[in-house]
């Protein structure tokens, strides 16, 4: 049997776009502003060019231009080059014409049925496919970012990752590759990552055409930058929301918010936000106090904002067929529905459903109810849980968005919600947004939105899990990311075990974008809800002085130190909403040249200046950590000076937190 020849190239150009077609598919690779470039493929023979999902407009790429030849077309644009050979197979290459990743096919390359296609198509109906990309594999290649899951790895090479939204699970499809580039999978629809060392495949269940986009540069922050020239900036975060945020499950009511702020004034701690839980409500899908337990709401955001506190309520995207609003909602499609069966997604105190965020009218709807019944009262900031949002079971298939089917674009969702929110306060003339939101997409970052990971277990492999996660996330462009502190499911604040957790997990949220205190502790006490379903109480005390006088102590000297960090915070953040550059970040950020950076995923950068290296295990006294080499390196505890391109031990008793001055740097 003769061996296979790439056929001729014969694909079109037109300007600086490359039209390639063959026998059952149709693709385009063009420039997406400077130093990316973007291929959308289908097997309808058709290229959805409005469909942009939440990509910004790309800027010009002037220098962009393409050439053929009769074995290839080539298009360059800055740092990278993509090619195209006669059989439709692609790769990428950066401004020194190394490759940076090549399309994989598996067939020995000859005149026989193909064992497998760089991309493969599987007909579901009509236009809609189940899609797959496959990528060849690189020696010491190191993956970082798909968002954030509880899964425990740092480099992602190896692993196998969904990409779906869920409760602790946030997909955002940007994929950072130690060899100098960065891949956005363009692409709402419920699906997969692999990757493997066998290849790199990107699975889809269900998509009109493929489409993504490679970004090139020399350094991780020119990669970033480009990925933030894309998907966007984030607001500069006020100087308020760099303190501490208070949370528990659940304040019951008005004088029991009131009673904690009062507190915290009294013993002189800085409380930068308060947050109300759910149902303080009437109904879920009524969004609004209820008047027996909340009877003065804008009384008590005046007296909160006196002694220097903002007030943020809890808002679920849930609505009850009960609910005041359901039947109109109904009428006008503002609801997500079933493909099949009843209308129900949730059963939480009811049978829910959920308001459609891809549905511009439901959010406008949505935002009506903020402004009528919050926002005029002077609360301007909200706990968007339940954002992904929560299915039970998660049968994406089984749902119909304004959008489409569950299963091509339920990702997004997360994206659209915080917009109903961002665009509505802008409109009403907020200066400033600020939402803390349970998931996000590509983009989240320029609707204000705070990621927090979700409801994690309280437990010191669940800290170890979020500190990765975070480090991923931040490899996402989101510069807004939290935790909650101690984990959110139980904890005993009378437990000496949770109280060592809590404050190692305090000690490392003074160096995370946002500190928040939040989570569901024992013992569970206060008013039980009408639950029809099952049983669910208020959980029990969680503000610093709840877990012991020594506990107490030195949280409060944390919240001190995070204090004396918000200038410097300050000026990273600003740095973060005019670059996309994120404040906390990976090692390898700041040193990418240094390999042992790669797999290094316990410490973190604070800005430019600072290592963290909090202690993440259970009973330790000490703590290793490694230096990057090429600086000096400051212990700020005890003022030790270190060369760098080492490891050092370092004594850190339970007051102690491990972080480090780069150079000359002090704080």
């Amino acid at each position: 049997m003769a061996y296979y020849k790439i056929p001729e190239f014969t694909g079109e150009t037109d300007g600086k776009k490359i039209i390639w077609e063959d026998e059952g598919e149709i693709l385009w690779m063009e420039p997406y502003g400077s130093d990316v470039i973007r291929v959308r493929a289908s097997r309808s023979l058709r290229i959805d060019g409005s469909k942009n999902w939440t990509l910004l407009p790309p800027e010009n790429a002037k220098n962009a231009f393409v050439v053929k030849d009769k074995s290839e077309g080539r298009l360059y644009n800055g740092k990278i080059t993509g090619s195209i050979t006669g059989d439709g197979t692609i790769a990428f290459y950066n401004q020194k014409g190394t490759i940076l990743l090549e399309e994989s096919w598996i067939d020995g390359r000859v005149n026989t049925a193909p064992l497998r296609r760089a991309r493969e198509y599987n007909v579901l109906a009509g236009d809609v496919f189940e899609t797959d990309v496959y990528f060849k594999p690189r020696e010491n290649e190191h993956f970082y970012g798909l968002g954030q899951e509880p899964n425990g790895c740092f480099d992602l090479k190896g692993a196998s990752v969904e990409l779906v939204q869920k409760n602790t699970k946030c997909t955002i499809p940007f994929l950072f590759s130690s060899l100098g580039y960065g891949i956005i999978w363009n692409n709402p629809a419920v699906g997969r990552a692999e990757l493997g060392t066998n290849h790199t495949r990107w699975h889809a269940n269900a998509c009109g055409q493929i489409d993504y986009l490679v970004i090139a540069g020399d350094t991780p922050e020119d990669i970033l930058k480009a990925y933030a020239r894309i998907t966007g900036y984030a607001p500069v975060l006020p100087r308020w929301a760099m303190g501490l945020w208070q949370s528990k499950l659940r304040y019951e009511n008005q004088e029991e918010v009131l009673e904690v702020v009062r507190e915290y004034a009294r013993r002189k701690i800085p409380l930068s936000v308060i947050i109300i839980d759910y149902f303080h409500w009437t109904q879920q899908g009524e969004w609004k106090f209820d008047p027996e337990c909340w009877p003065d709401p804008e009384g008590m955001v005046k007296e909160a904002e006196k002694l220097g506190t903002k007030i943020m309520v809890s808002v679920w995207p849930t609505v009850d067929p009960r609910s005041e609003n359901y039947t109109e909602m109904k009428k006008n499609n503002y609801l997500i529905k079933a493909e099949k069966g009843v209308n129900v997604q949730f059963m939480f105190y009811g049978p829910e459903t959920y308001y459609d965020a891809t549905h511009e009218g439901a959010r406008k709807y949505i935002w009506s109810k903020m402004k009528e019944n919050y926002f005029k009262l002077g609360i301007k900031n909200y706990w968007l849980d339940e954002a992904e949002p929560e299915y039970r079971p998660y049968d994406f298939d089984n749902v119909r968005y304004y959008a489409g089917n569950g299963m091509e674009v339920s990702s997004i969702y997360p994206f659209y919600h915080a917009k109903a929110f961002y665009d509505g306060a802008k409109e009403a003339g907020a200066d400033e947004v600020v939402n803390l939101v349970r998931c996000g997409w590509l983009g989240s970052q320029r609707l204000g939105a705070v990621i927090w990971s979700g409801d994690v277990e309280s437990s010191f492999d669940s800290l170890q899990k979020q500190m990765k996660a975070g480090l991923h996330m931040a490899m996402c462009g989101i510069p807004w990311w939290t935790t909650d502190i101690g984990g959110f499911v139980n904890g005993d604040p009378e437990d000496e075990k949770f109280r060592e957790l809590l404050i190692r997990w305090f000690q490392y949220g003074i160096f995370c974008p946002i500190l928040r205190l939040h989570g569901y502790r024992l013992p569970y006490i206060g008013r039980e809800l009408e639950n029809p379903n099952g049983r669910c109480f208020s959980g029990g005390p969680n503000e610093i002085w709840s877990f012991g006088d020594y506990a107490y102590g030195i949280l409060k000297n944390c919240i001190m130190l995070r204090e004396k960090l918000i200038p410097y915070l300050d000026q990273q953040m600003k740095l973060a909403s005019g670059t996309g550059v994120p404040v906390m970040r990976p090692m390898f950020f700041d040193f990418y040249t240094d390999e042992k950076t790669y797999l290094i995923g316990d410490q973190f950068m604070f800005g430019p200046d600072i290592l963290v290296a909090p202690v993440i295990e259970a009973g330790k006294t000490q703590r290793t950590v490694y230096l990057p080499e090429g600086c000096i390196w400051t212990d700020a505890g005890s003022g030790m000076k270190y060369t760098g391109g080492r490891e050092i031990t370092v004594s850190a008793g339970i007051d102690t937190i491990p972080y480090f001055y780069k150079n000359d740097f002090i704080l």
